[in-house]
């Protein structure tokens, strides 16, 4: 736990809302992102399919087809120009967004994919699955296998890179996350304290690390010393997603049962998280 003095000035804002309704018809959707200028949804589901829809509408723009097994994650390219997808079919699959025409079949995993990220800089794909591998793909040589990260002793659920694309996290059933430092290929730290899954990590503008567990947590790390800033206990079921601001000043975290939370943080002193004011 720590210090009183850090989590006693803690204010958590929580929020539920609606953009539109989508058909009840429609199989599970396992992931949802935006596109960088909020214009585009999209979203992927068991029965296959990926679906990209208009934020402005909620019409639907069009489909991708490919996959032959239930599609797990999915995210856009930083230019939005492309979208990744992973599936339990064990492939990644890079699509043209204007047209969903699949450009890349990535193979490699031996079982399902779980996660797919996409550098800032665009030049790779990260992607892991319950092969316990962290597979990374290079986007301009013909999306050619890159680097296989060291095998892991459980499945890996979640990944993201830093903003300077240097470094990369995985966050893995083994309850713990990996920052590789990917110009010098090798492991830089194993982060440990989660008792569950970790579900979600990601990089905040200022170089911040967090990560979303099934243990009901949110903790806030410095990657390279390995040192925990914030343990965050405001969920009441599984963590599973999260998200910084641009600014890095800013997270929200989405759970089971809950609505979002919102936090604010003082990320140039990596002090006490600020009192925000509480939503209307």
């Amino acid at each position: 736990m720590l210090p009183r003095s850090l989590t006693e000035r803690l204010m958590v804002v929580s929020y539920s809302f609606s953009f539109f309704s989508m058909p009840l018809s429609l199989p599970q959707i396992n992931c949802c992102v935006f596109s960088s200028d909020c214009q585009i949804l999209l979203t992927c589901s068991d029965d296959c399919r990926l679906f990209v829809w208009s934020v402005i509408s909620g019409e639907l723009l069009t489909k991708a087809s490919g996959h032959t097994g239930p599609v797990k994650t999915c995210c856009f390219s930083p230019d939005d120009a492309i979208f990744a997808s992973g599936s339990h079919d064990c492939t990644v699959r890079v699509w043209r967004t204007a047209t969903a025409e699949c450009l890349h079949l990535l193979q490699g995993h031996q079982r399902g994919v779980e996660t797919v990220c996409f550098s800032p800089d665009s030049k790779h794909i990260l992607s892991g699955g319950w092969d316990k591998r962290a597979i990374l793909w290079d986007t301009q040589v013909r999306a050619q296998l890159h680097l296989s990260l060291q095998k892991y002793i459980s499945a890996i659920q979640s990944s993201s890179f830093s903003v300077n694309s240097q470094y990369l996290a995985t966050g893995s059933w083994d309850y713990t996350i990996k920052v590789w430092n990917y110009e010098a290929e090798e492991k830089e730290k194993t982060l440990s304290g989660h008792t569950g899954n970790v579900s979600c990590v990601c990089f905040s503008t200022t170089g911040l690390l967090a990560s979303g567990s099934w243990d009901r947590t949110v903790r806030v790390w410095n990657p390279h010393k390995g040192a925990i800033i914030f343990l965050l206990e405001c969920h009441t079921g599984w963590v599973r997603s999260l998200a910084f601001s641009r600014d890095g000043m800013l997270l929200a975290s989405a759970g089971d049962y809950d609505p979002v939370r919102h936090y604010c943080e003082d990320v140039q002193y990596f002090g006490p998280l600020h009192p925000r004011g509480a939503a209307k």
